[in-house]
């Protein structure tokens, strides 16, 4: 039997390759951070970039929450440099017991898997638990200097691509000062494409945080170069919210009516779990509300096991208190009525959270919900009792939405309601308020994210919402079963109104046009392409009749000086940059990750306004029905082999490929 360690006999090298020891690298210290930043970070785009900011926004706030620290300070420089400071205990600057040449301080910015927070000796609760965020944030930032007051000291250390580049230093005595300052530089290599941080996005966080913990003061400054003349972002500011979550609701309704005169708030901390919960729910009339829950002050945008605690909570807690009033028609009440029209902000602090990957965008620990369901619920039956005339007002507004959801599912052609009784259909749809369908337009855009921000920058007089969740099934390789089955399609056809196939009915459209808003990249133009091939094969008369509309948002937004011009696509961008800002340097290139990442003015601006968006109606050319059949079965049929054919005759074509 031959050597397992023993090299392999010649001629057996596969493919004529060496794959031997010597090919397995071991990347040390840093190197994996700079080498693979999106295990880390979650990518090295815009959201990667202030994923930094986050990490040591984050360290700072564990300092406040544990009680160390009331005074943080974020101040984002001309060139970029993101300094954020806290009056908390400052980092340890002694040597390591295990690390005897180097300090504690060095460790913990150099060495992942470092930190005080694996353990509840130091932190109770904390949103940092991995002992890599500040040494991720090190490694990708070409330049970072960390100052540490402590014991009366002041000290300092410079890095530069998560390398040391001086000892640390005792700059001497201080007096008043305490805490620990970071300041850094992400480094271009690494955030290619990434103009730098945006002002508004670090504000919007920072005020955030503060409305998380009621203790802390979070003073904001940027330097006003970075701020255009129409910016709704001061220079300085300072965030300080002895209401908590409640004083967030109130910000967030600002001028929009509600069910309940008073929202349901509420905080309660539980010494044996060594948690906090705390909330504040309101019900707009409306209809259009969000969830936003945190976990530690750390953002949970997918929401998790405390987001399915409140919800529970709500629900429960109604039909209870249903029951004790003999309301039967609450009996109909789905989970969906209750918490889908809620504007609710939900905040916990629990040890050892179990967040899903490094970014933490969801809660995984199933004693998370167990705690918010209990606490939630005890203080909402408190609270539906307590105010019966604004408890019953809910009740019926929730019992309302949910007739009307039924009304949809046993009848899916209904028509246009008047106004004088606004129709809730379906789901995520937020309608427009005009009763007919003249002038009125429905923009079907991908994902929740980007439909909350096409809510906020529309005309709710005569333009509508749906969000559709991914991409919507290809109706021309699927089976009828399946598609009269999909939910996404269900909503659209109960949205137009106007039925399909032979059932189509022009004058029962409820829009007077059908507008496909999806994102300027490659998914975008599927998504798209998926609509268009639903409409051609479901509703072709949709079409004929002139209903349906591509809109062409930006990919770019190109800024010099007081000078913003947006640009389609990359040909756009390169033509803009050789006539409008020809012979300009240090023209700044955004580039837009999504319709849900742009501003709801800019949104409105460039893709939403009639008198100022460009839109693309779709067609097809008379006379060539048959030449348009045949190639939406190629490209979107049940035979691969078609489209793999229709690549490979126009695969040398092809000048630049986006992948």
């Amino acid at each position: 039997m031959a050597d397992l360690f023993s090299p392999p006999p010649k001629g057996r090298q596969a493919g004529g390759n060496t794959y031997t020891a010597r090919d397995i690298e071991v990347l040390e210290g840093l190197e994996p951070v700079r080498r693979r930043p999106g295990m880390y970070i979650g990518g090295v785009d815009e959201s990667g970039l202030h994923h930094l900011a986050a990490e040591v926004l984050d360290n700072a706030m564990d300092e406040a929450v544990a009680g160390h620290a009331s005074r943080i300070e974020m101040t984002l420089a001309a060139d970029g440099t993101l300094a954020i400071d806290d009056n908390g205990r400052g980092m340890p600057v002694d040597p390591h017991p295990k690390f005897k040449n180097r300090s504690a301080l060095e460790v913990i910015l150099t060495m992942l898997h470092s930190g005080a927070k694996f353990s509840d000796k130091v932190y109770s609760t904390a949103g940092g638990l991995h002992g890599v965020g500040v040494s991720v944030v090190n490694a990708l930032s070409d330049h970072l200097v960390v100052e540490v007051a402590r014991d009366g000291h002041l000290y300092t250390q410079t890095y530069k691509q998560g390398a040391p580049v001086t000892k640390l230093k005792d700059l001497g005595a201080v007096r008043n000062r305490r805490g620990t300052k970071v300041t850094f530089h992400p480094d271009p290599e690494i955030f290619r494409d990434v103009s730098g941080f945006k002002p508004e996005r670090l504000y919007r966080m920072a005020r955030s945080k503060a409305y998380l913990f009621r203790g802390v003061e979070i003073r904001w400054h940027c330097d006003p170069a970075l701020l255009g003349e129409k910016s709704a972002i001061p220079a300085e500011d300072t965030f300080h919210f002895p209401a908590g979550l409640a004083d967030f609701i109130a910000a967030e309704l600002a001028g929009r009516e509600t069910v309940t005169a008073a929202p349901f708030c509420g905080r309660v901390e539980l010494p044996k779990q060594r948690s906090t919960v705390e909330w504040a729910v309101a019900w707009p009339a409306d209809g259009e509300g969000f969830v936003h829950s945190y976990c530690n002050t750390v953002p949970t945008p997918e929401g998790g096991t405390h987001d399915n605690g409140l919800r529970s909570a709500l629900i429960k807690g109604l039909k209870a208190y249903a029951d004790l009033t003999g309301n039967r028609r609450a009996a109909q009440i789905a989970p969906e009525d209750v918490s889908g029209a809620a504007a609710a902000a939900l905040s916990i602090f629990i040890p050892e959270p179990q967040f899903h990957g490094q970014t933490k965008e969801k809660l995984g620990n199933p004693e998370a919900a167990k705690i918010t369901e209990s606490v939630v619920r005890d203080h909402f039956d408190h609270w539906l009792s307590g105010a019966p005339e604004q408890a019953n007002a809910l009740l019926d507004s929730i019992i309302a939405r949910a007739e009307d959801r039924l009304a949809r599912k046993a009848d899916r052609d209904v028509a246009r309601k008047t106004a004088t009784r606004k129709l809730r259909l379906p789901g995520k749809l937020a309608d427009c308020s005009r009763s007919g369908s003249e002038g009125t337009e429905i923009l079907l855009v991908e994902g929740d994210s980007a439909g909350g921000t096409a809510k906020q920058a529309r005309n709710r007089n005569t333009q509508a919402v749906l969000p559709l969740r991914g991409k919507i099934l290809n109706v021309a390789s699927a089976a009828s079963g399946k598609m009269q089955a999909n939910q996404e399609i269900s909503d659209l056809l109960l949205a137009l109104g106007c039925g399909s196939g032979e059932r189509y009915k022009e004058a029962d459209l409820r829009y007077d046009k059908v507008i496909v808003m999806t994102d300027a990249d490659v998914d975008g133009a599927h998504i798209a392409s998926l609509l268009m091939t639903f409409f051609y094969r479901q509703m072709p008369g949709l079409i004929r009749d002139g209903h349906l509309y591509l809109a062409l948002p930006p990919l770019y937004r190109l800024t010099h000086g007081g000078k913003t011009i947006y640009a389609r696509d990359d040909a756009h961008k390169d033509k803009l940059m050789k006539t409008e800002f020809a012979g300009k340097t240090k023209v700044e290139v955004s580039r837009f990750k999504g319709l849900g990442e742009m501003p709801a003015s800019q949104l409105k601006s460039t893709t939403m306004d009639p008198a100022q968006r460009t839109l693309l109606r779709v067609i097809v050319p008379d006379g060539r029905e048959r030449e348009t059949d045949d190639l939406v079965e190629q490209l979107m049929g049940r035979k691969p082999e078609l489209r793999l054919a229709y690549i490979q005759e126009h695969a040398p074509d092809v000048i630049d490929l986006d992948v």
